[in-house]
């Protein structure tokens, strides 16, 4: 296993070789590409720092939901059976609360500027 550099260290490398070097060399549509692959490298740097903590908190909530044992994936493919059979309401509290912490969880690593967020988290 390589302990140096993380992919957290590879990641910034790759940031700010296009930010510094190459962007500014850029011309037209390049100038967006390189905007939207920094981007994209930001959305990859916080799922490597929130993911696993992110899935974590949604396989507990979803074990105490499901009153069952399973990883996240096994659990999510429960959870959307049981809700396809009525087997939980889609007005259950506890689902909405599930949904709700997964949504904003998702949206704090894709689009953490995201104007939608900070009102979610308000009101959370």
């Amino acid at each position: 296993m390589i302990l140096q550099p993380t992919s957290l260290e590879l990641v910034d490398a790759v940031i700010g070789f296009i930010e510094t070097r190459a962007a500014p060399q850029l011309q037209d549509r390049d100038v967006f590409l390189a905007r939207v692959a920094v981007n994209a490298l930001h959305t990859i740097r916080r799922e490597i720092q929130q993911g696993e903590a992110a899935e974590q908190a949604a396989t507990l909530r979803l074990r105490a939901l499901l009153n069952q044992d399973g990883d996240f994936t096994a659990l999510n493919t429960a959870l959307c059976g049981a809700i396809r059979e009525g087997q939980i309401a889609i007005s259950d509290p506890a689902l909405l609360a599930h949904l709700r912490a997964s949504i904003i969880d998702q949206v704090q690593i894709d689009q953490p500027n995201y104007s939608g967020l900070k009102a979610a988290l308000a009101g959370a």
